[in-house]
């Protein structure tokens, strides 16, 4: 289990035990500079003028202004005007997989009796609303403490501000914080000014909220991004025994949807930001976390300063639990907010923070020092990225279906002249392949390949495997187990009179193929071995311009031994050769590499994305002398130089230019 917090970080108690240091309340008034006081900072961004109080917006039991509770003249606002105004439309793409989760702490010096400051929140707000297509933000994840007392006052002019977000029905969730309530209650505690603004009626009409226990302080939200649902379980400052045993429920009820947990208090932070578990924390550990693998990633507030750990859960998984709060600093934090950037392709989630609201007066040039020193926080527990393989990490609850294999007759499209796979194999994964085997062509054409051993290699040099590229149509290859020094190896070559032999492709061509090199791939045994080659050397062709090696054979998909890609051919427009070059690839993974041609320029793509080496010089056809094409081997001076050494799984060539859409991995 892990450690209950050990260091006392700094923290926002009601009433604080002996020892503690807590934060005070600051009259920004008068500390900050003259130049650029907080009203100077209201005009900059339209809130200063003879507005309503906060009694105005209807939301929650604000009580007619006192002595104790009415802002001082020069802080009169119109908050129900702020919340109209403003904000673009609410239209995240649900499929792209990169989008952006806000995180919004602590807010409650904003928010505290008769000092009601909300421009900040509201620029933050704004934000979200005018970024939401760029930034492609999903969601808006409150971390409780709104406010500094839980009064009606206080709900009503927070309550107004998220106005702006209920207007364009945006998705978002908040949760009380032990400001927000009694600190000493649970979930249990009844009515509330909290419960009166932020209580279930608030989200009947939002397009993720699912539902929220029956006391009301505890609701899970669904969002959909990059092609998939994801829940915010957003719980109460203390959960009772029937508040864990709802959140409970709903996990049980949703067992595939990974899961943002959400709540005021988990772990705090020492000062160099390494994060371990409140005692309350540990409560959730035990009782939730530990034994949910689905909770993947859990944020907080309460405590500064900010920090983060990673903890393994009981089913072996990490689960990164991130504080975040900034009520400690200049004007009470400004609403500062952090991004959670998923991109599911690169597998990592990359976190920033910032304040709009400091943002925008920068650009108004309304800025003053201390503000300016809060615009952006760059530290490394501000400003960093999370790297997570998103499906390996949720291969336990939400496993991915393996997309199926696909009939041969579906990837033969018009002007396919040749295509080999290896899921028909006559014998089981880890047999070789036996001499008299015969690879068939699939389109019938005759383009069959047989098996050719380099003398004094083992019968282990060419065997059946049943790995593949996971959109690769086959499910099954061949392993290569090749090396050059000295040289061993089996490769297929097709056979004498083949069609392809005698292709020109003058109109141009497509090839494609799917391969895999060795986790432990040497460039000292393996430089320039071959996908797929063609025998004939370049000088027999009569081919002797610029830097040519007469020696050299006249088309070749190779790999260097930086592992890049190159496809070194002889076309029929030139005398010397035309080179696509890819880039280093990564070990032990598997690939997708095309070939395109339109009769007059060649493409490279490597999982079906353009590389940026490809010449713009004209390269009509490729040159032929006759001779078989080798798959697996790689011919120089007339003999067998190289063998590869790794997998190859299904190769399709067709006589014409196909788009990125068309390819065998689309």
């Amino acid at each position: 289990m892990p450690d209950a917090l050990s260091p006392d970080p700094h923290h926002d108690a009601d009433e604080c035990a002996a020892g503690h240091d807590c934060p005070r309340t600051v009259d920004f008034d008068s500390s900050a500079p003259a130049a650029a006081s907080r009203r100077s900072f209201l005009r900059a961004t339209g809130l200063i003028g003879a507005g309503a109080g906060v009694a105005s917006l209807g939301i929650g039991a604000a009580p007619a202004a006192t002595a104790a509770t009415a802002s001082s003249s020069q802080d009169l606002y119109d908050v129900a005007a702020v919340s109209k105004n403003g904000g673009g439309s609410w239209r995240p793409d649900p499929d792209s997989p990169r989008f952006t989760v806000v995180v919004m702490p602590d807010t409650q010096y904003l928010f505290e009796e008769d000092r009601i400051h909300p421009a900040p929140l509201e620029a933050s707000l704004r934000y979200v609303l005018d970024s939401c297509d760029e930034e492609n933000i999903v969601f808006l994840a409150h971390l409780g403490d709104l406010t500094q007392n839980g009064l009606a006052n206080e709900f009503a002019a927070v309550g107004g501000v998220f106005g702006l977000l209920d207007r364009k029905r945006a998705a978002y969730s908040v949760l009380a914080g032990n400001h927000d309530v009694g600190s000493s209650t649970t979930d249990q505690r009844g009515n509330t000014p909290y419960l009166e603004t932020f209580g279930p009626k608030r989200f009947a009409g939002s397009p993720t909220y699912r539902g929220a226990s029956p006391d009301g302080y505890n609701s899970y939200h669904v969002f959909r991004a990059g092609g998939r649902d994801w829940m915010v379980l957003a719980l109460d400052w203390r959960l009772s025994d029937s508040g864990f045993a709802w959140a409970q429920s709903v996990l049980a009820a949703h067992p595939s949807l990974p899961v943002i947990l959400t709540t005021h208090e988990i772990a705090g932070a020492d000062d160099d930001g390494v994060a371990s578990l409140s005692a309350y924390g540990q409560t959730l550990w035990d009782r939730l976390i530990n034994t949910h693998d689905q909770i993947f990633l859990t944020l907080n507030g309460h405590y500064w300063p900010s920090g983060a750990t990673t903890l393994t859960n009981k089913a072996g998984s990490d689960v990164h639990v991130h504080i975040t709060n900034y009520q400690n600093r200049y004007y009470g934090g400004a609403a500062m907010i952090r991004t959670y950037t998923f991109d599911l392709d690169r597998d990592i989630i990359d976190v920033a923070t910032f304040s709009p609201w400091i943002r925008e007066l920068a650009e108004q040039r309304e800025l003053n020092e201390l503000a300016a020193q809060e615009m952006e926080l760059t530290t490394s527990v501000d400003r960093f990225s999370v790297p997570i393989d998103f499906t390996q990490r949720f291969a336990g609850f939400a496993p991915t279906a393996p997309r199926p294999a696909r009939p041969a007759r579906d990837l033969l499209i018009r002007g396919t002249v040749a295509y080999w796979r290896f899921d028909g194999a006559t014998g089981a994964p880890g047999s070789s392949l036996g001499d008299s085997v015969v690879i068939r062509d699939l389109t019938g054409a005759g383009n069959d390949l047989t098996k050719t051993t380099v003398p004094g290699s083992p019968a282990s040099s060419l065997t059946w495997s049943a790995d593949h590229h996971p959109d690769q149509p086959g499910h099954a290859s061949l392993f290569f187990g090749g090396q050059g020094d000295p040289l061993r190896g089996a490769y297929l070559q097709t056979v004498a009179g083949a069609p392809l032999n005698a292709d020109t492709f003058a109109r141009g061509y497509t090839l494609e193929a799917f391969f895999k090199l060795r986790a432990d791939w040497d460039s000292s045994q393996s430089a320039w071995t071959a996908i797929l080659s063609r025998w004939g050397m370049s000088g027999e062709a009569g081919k002797s311009g610029g830097a040519t090696d007469p020696q050299e054979p006249i088309a070749t998909l190779s790999l260097s031994g930086d592992r890049e890609l190159q496809w070194c051919v002889y076309p029929l427009n030139r005398t010397d050769s035309s080179t696509n070059w890819g880039h280093e690839l990564p070990l032990g993974a598997w690939w997708h590499v095309a070939v395109v041609n339109d009769g007059r320029l060649t493409k490279m793509y490597v999982d079906g994305c353009e590389v940026v080496r490809n010449p713009s010089t004209p390269a009509v056809g490729l040159t032929t002398l006759d001779h078989s094409w080798l798959l697996g081997g790689y011919e120089y001076a007339g003999t067998i130089n190289q063998v590869f050494n790794g997998w190859i799984g299904d190769v399709r060539i067709v006589n014409r230019a196909l788009r990125p859409d068309q390819f065998m991995i689309a």
